[in-house]
C-alpha cells in the first residue's frame, strides 16, 4: 500500500490554478461583490469619458471656428448661422443688443448688458459640459477604497482558513492572498483612468471657458461700436 502524500508534496505536484479567472471565481463572495461593483463603476466611467471626450473636442473646435470667423465676419452673421457650434452664445448677445433698453443707458452699460447675456448662455453651456463629470471624481476617490475593502476581507478570510487548516506553507497561503489582492488591483484599474480623465477634462473645460470669455468681450465691443455708428 503506497504511503500517503503529504499536503506540501501534493501542492508541489499539483499547484493551485492562479489564473485571474480562477482567482476571481474562487474568491470569497464579499470579494466577488466588490469586484462586480468595481467593474460596473469602471464601465460607467469609461462611458462618461468617451462622451466627454467628444463634447470637449466639439467645444474646442467651436472656439477655434468662432475666433477665425470673428476676424472676417460680424457677430450678426455668426448668430444667423444655425450650424455654428457657438451660435447660441453669440445669438444671445445679438438678441440683447437689438432689444430696446428699459431706461436710458450709456454705451458701457449697454456693453455690460450684452456681455452679461452671453455669459449667462455660456454658463448654461458649461453646466451641460460639466454634467456627469463629478462622477469621474467620485469613482476615482471611491474605487481604491472599495478594492481595499475587498482585499482586507479576503485576507481575513484567508487567515481564518489557514488557522483552520494548521498549514502555513506558501502553497496554501498564496491562493487566498492572491484572491484578496485582486480587489486592490481592480480598484486601482477603475480609479486611475477616472482621475486622469477628470483632470484632463476639467483643464480643457477651464480653457474653453477662458477663451469664450475673451470672445464674449470681443463680440460685445463690436456690437457696441456698431451701435455707435448707427448700424443696429
Amino acid at each position: 500500500m503506497p504511503a500517503p502524500v503529504s499536503p506540501d508534496v501534493n501542492n508541489i505536484l499539483n499547484p493551485p490554478d492562479l489564473t485571474l479567472s480562477q482567482l476571481v471565481l474562487n474568491a470569497d463572495h464579499v470579494v466577488q461583490v466588490a469586484l462586480v461593483l468595481l467593474i460596473i463603476l469602471s464601465i460607467w466611467s469609461w462611458g462618461i469619458m468617451v462622451d466627454k471626450a467628444i463634447e470637449v473636442t466639439r467645444a474646442r473646435r467651436a472656439v477655434r471656428k468662432l475666433e477665425a470667423e470673428l476676424r472676417e465676419g460680424t457677430p450678426e452673421s455668426i448668430a444667423a448661422d444655425d450650424k455654428h457650434p457657438a451660435a447660441d452664445i453669440v445669438r444671445a448677445g445679438v438678441a440683447e443688443w437689438r432689444a430696446p433698453p428699459s431706461v436710458e443707458e450709456s454705451l458701457a452699460e449697454e456693453r455690460e448688458r450684452v456681455e452679461r447675456s452671453m455669459r449667462n448662455q455660456l454658463a448654461y453651456e458649461m453646466r451641460r459640459l460639466e454634467k456627469r463629470l463629478p462622477t469621474l471624481a467620485t469613482v476615482g476617490s471611491a474605487a481604491p477604497f472599495i478594492g481595499l475593502f475587498g482585499t482586507v476581507w479576503g485576507i481575513m478570510d484567508s487567515f481564518t482558513a489557514i488557522a483552520q487548516s494548521h498549514d502555513t506553507s506558501l502553497a496554501v497561503v498564496a491562493p487566498g492572498i492572491a484572491q484578496a489582492l485582486i480587489g486592490t488591483a481592480f480598484g486601482l484599474a477603475a480609479a486611475i483612468p477616472a482621475v486622469m480623465a477628470y483632470n484632463k477634462f476639467a483643464t480643457e473645460m477651464g480653457r474653453y471657458a477662458g477663451r469664450m470669455q475673451t470672445l464674449i468681450s470681443t463680440v460685445g465691443g463690436r456690437l457696441v461700436k456698431q451701435a455707435r455708428t448707427g448700424g443696429r
